[in-house]
């Protein structure tokens, strides 16, 4: 059993990331700039962000974090959005979710501009991804398809299941995974809560990317030995042996299945380090663009 290491293949990018944004910055370019806009203070909210403002300094990136309280309207925050696509100083542009109830998140992500959705939510960037055309690619299924490939694992042939069926993860992940290239050319199930004799779809798996918000949902009868295991999952559990009293776990029961798998991503440190890395290569491609105006 080989960890699939987040930590160790995000320095590999952030490095060349790194090094690409200071050419670019010699000849002449631009220098990447996000900005995030945070509403509320969720904990969990605030650590991602955080994550994502320091890796920008990390890399050379300008940042600019703008905080809401959770009673701003929805006018309001869309008028905030469309400033940001009128900044031509702004390459990148992400909306931490979630939002408050008052607040549609499908609206706020509709107005930012396809050109800054470093996210790759926006429904043009979500369409171009399915016909197979460059665009900015989910954060978090960009940042699994950059681990596949680090550690030379090719997915052709394989049989994939893929359990969670969101427009951020579980979606767009079997549409890459599928497509016509490397990574890719897999043979991808979708399943969700409502899937019939999951245990039997998923024993059949070669590849089995957990993206469904339930801890330890994946247990090991329902993984066949030498299969290759992406957990997606980031859930807070109580534990009394742990000064704070709660401990992270992703979507599959860790210990048990580890044993007999071929590669496995921990949590933390497995995904979510890879998810920044697919939000700043964005991010850098975002700079190269001309900004379209859409809104």
């Amino acid at each position: 059993m080989q960890i699939l290491d987040g930590i160790l293949v995000s320095e590999h990018i952030k490095a060349q990331l790194k090094t690409e944004a200071a050419q670019l910055k010699a000849k002449g370019g631009k220098i990447p700039h996000l900005a995030a806009i945070l509403v509320g203070n969720n904990p969990a909210s605030e650590a991602y962000v955080g994550n994502k403002v320091k890796t920008c300094a990390e890399l050379g990136f300008n940042s600019t974090l703008l905080r809401f309280d959770p009673s701003i309207s929805e006018k309001d925050l869309v008028d905030q959005v469309k400033k940001l696509n009128e900044d031509d100083d702004v390459d990148g542009i992400l909306v931490q979710l979630p939002l408050p109830d008052h607040i549609s998140g499908d609206l706020i992500i509709n107005t930012i501009d396809p050109a800054k959705d470093v996210d790759g939510f926006h429904p043009i960037s979500q369409g171009k991804m399915m016909l197979g055309q460059p665009t900015f690619l989910p954060a978090t299924p960009y940042g699994i398809m950059l681990m596949l490939e680090h550690y030379n694992i090719d997915v052709a042939g394989m049989n994939c299941v893929v359990i969670g069926r969101s427009n951020i993860v579980g979606t767009p992940m079997t549409i890459l995974l599928s497509r016509n290239g490397k990574p890719g050319n897999a043979t991808v199930t979708l399943c969700h809560s409502r899937t019939r004799n999951l245990k039997e779809i998923t024993q059949k798996a070669d590849l089995i990317v957990a993206a469904i918000g339930r801890p330890k949902f994946v247990t090991a009868d329902m993984v066949r030995e030498g299969a290759i295991i992406i957990d997606v999952g980031i859930n807070r559990i109580d534990d009394a042996t742990r000064k704070s009293g709660s401990r992270l776990v992703g979507d599959v029961d860790y210990d048990n299945v580890a044993p007999l798998c071929s590669y496995i991503t921990p949590v933390p440190k497995g995904v979510g380090p890879m998810t920044i890395c697919g939000l700043m290569k964005n991010t850098l491609e975002a700079a190269k663009l001309p900004k379209s105006k859409y809104n």
